[in-house]
């Protein structure tokens, strides 16, 4: 939105237009243009074909607002992750914190939203929820795409959202573990060597090759490029597959730990 608000000012500027002057051949106020410049509101269609008409039909306010998208219910940090991960050819994730987002169960998920601080409100859950869900259909979506995941044992003894939403989430993840292209394993309660101390991590590769990181804290989350830190990433995720359980040994576990929350 920025880069497309600094187009629509450079153009604006190089038609020699102030503000008071492009508002009128736009039909939106002149306060409405400086919101828009400062990339701090969503241009609507109409914006973009009367900014079109007014700064010469050279074509690039169309394209542009063609790159343009709202994604609710992700925060600022994540989207630039969530872009790549839509088109990534693989996807590695650790976590020791909560259940990823990928594999969450709608009760699961509107758990941890409803008991988020400071507290959310019905349209924020239900945006939240939305935006969730729409991330879940790449499992299944890109069957070329290759799925790994490390979640520490705890994660699933805890019982978040109570012993019902445990049993349909432990269900769930078996599900999906049955997919070729999703592996889960879990890295068990005692482990006397772990390469995962520094936090929860997540890798990705895209369709030219080039890995990514990312990492979250609270309120706030890391998007990894740098080539020597990502190799870091890569070393400690590796260590971790071979500490943690196999994929079967993982999914018997998690069908016993089933058994003794029914």
């Amino acid at each position: 939105m920025k880069t497309f608000g600094a187009v629509v000012q450079a153009l604006r500027e190089h038609a020699g237009l102030s503000r008071d002057e492009f508002a009128p051949l736009v039909r939106f106020s002149k306060h409405t243009v400086a919101s828009i410049e400062l990339g701090r509101r969503m241009p609507d269609q109409a914006f973009v074909e009367r900014a079109e008409e007014a700064l010469g039909n050279t074509g690039a306010l169309r394209r542009s607002a063609q790159h343009l998208s709202r994604q609710p219910g992700l925060a600022a940090w994540f989207r630039q992750w969530a872009r790549l991960e839509a088109e990534a050819i693989s996807l590695h994730t650790y976590e020791c914190r909560l259940i990823p987002g990928l594999l969450q169960t709608e009760a699961y998920a509107r758990t941890l939203f409803v008991n988020q601080l400071p507290p959310l409100g019905d349209d924020q859950i239900e945006a939240q929820l939305e935006a969730r869900t729409a991330r879940q259909r790449l499992l299944r979506a890109r069957p070329n795409t290759s799925y790994s995941f490390i979640l520490e044992e705890h994660l699933f003894l805890r019982r978040t959202g109570g012993t019902a939403v445990t049993l349909e989430l432990i269900d769930h993840v078996l599900d999906l573990a049955e997919l070729r292209n999703i592996e889960v394993q879990i890295m068990p309660q005692v482990r006397e060597n772990h390469a995962g101390l520094h936090g929860p991590m997540r890798l990705l590769e895209t369709p030219d090759n080039r890995w990514f990181g990312y990492s979250e804290g609270q309120e706030s989350g890391q998007f990894i490029s740098d080539a020597k830190v990502v190799s870091t990433l890569k070393m400690r995720y590796a260590r971790m597959r071979s500490q943690a359980l196999s994929l079967e040994e993982s999914l018997s576990l998690l069908r016993r730990t089933r058994g003794a929350a029914a």
